[in-house]
């Protein structure tokens, strides 16, 4: 009987430790969720900031880019869906606005009447601020989003995360140029060291003129 009563007493405590692991490994999966949501949403707010910016920099510029229309159509398209779609969707979109910013200030370097004024300046430190802080807060977000996708997928969590429907986050992707490694030539010219100057040499005397043939004698 003693026996008995021990058993069922230590199969209840393996269902009670089974049944708060379980509750722990829910509850942790819900934080990092959160965790990865509330960074999403500051990335989002930094992403409708530069929405609002940007019609003010196109009406600013167009006056003085007549022949960089191309672009400022382009991001003006580009404006409209960085606030929709999946996050990679907006996360090319941004990479893509980025760049035609980067090309918009670039050709605003030839206009001095442009970058002395003050609406200009006061858009282009705005949108540099901005994008910076969508650089930063990229990378907490990513931290998170990778700490939440490990716990889902390995085991023993996939089994429990497949169940209760948790599914993987997306990464917001940098640009391909600020990913892409620097690559050194140590073979080019480039890299070689500078060859020491070499003294000039002297100019040669000038040749003594050639005496001219005696002449000859009559016969």
């Amino acid at each position: 009987m003693g026996l008995l009563l021990d058993g069922g007493i230590a199969v209840v405590v393996i269902i009670v430790a089974l049944a708060l692991g379980y509750i722990l490994f829910y509850n942790g999966l819900i934080s990092k969720r959160n965790r990865v949501q509330d960074a999403w949403a500051q990335i989002d707010v930094q992403l409708k900031r530069r929405y609002d910016l940007i019609p003010n920099l196109v009406e600013t510029v167009k006056g003085y880019m007549k022949y960089e229309q191309g672009t400022l159509t382009k991001i003006t398209a580009l404006r409209a869906s960085i606030m929709s779609g999946s996050v990679q969707d907006k996360a090319q979109a941004n990479n893509q606005i980025t760049q035609a910013l980067k090309t918009i200030f670039a050709v605003a370097e030839n206009y001095p009447n442009l970058k002395s004024s003050d609406t200009y300046k006061t858009l282009q430190d705005e949108l540099e601020n901005t994008e910076n802080k969508i650089s930063y807060v990229r990378t907490s977000y990513n931290d998170y989003v990778l700490d939440f996708n490990n716990a889902i997928q390995q085991f023993p969590g996939n089994v429990i995360a497949q169940r209760m429907g948790f599914t993987k986050a997306d990464f917001f992707q940098a640009p391909e140029e600020e990913r892409a490694a620097i690559k050194v030539d140590l073979t080019s010219d480039s890299a070689q060291p500078p060859m020491a100057p070499t003294t000039p040499k002297p100019p040669a005397p000038p040749k003594a003129p050639k005496t001219p043939p005696k002449p000859s004698k009559p016969q």
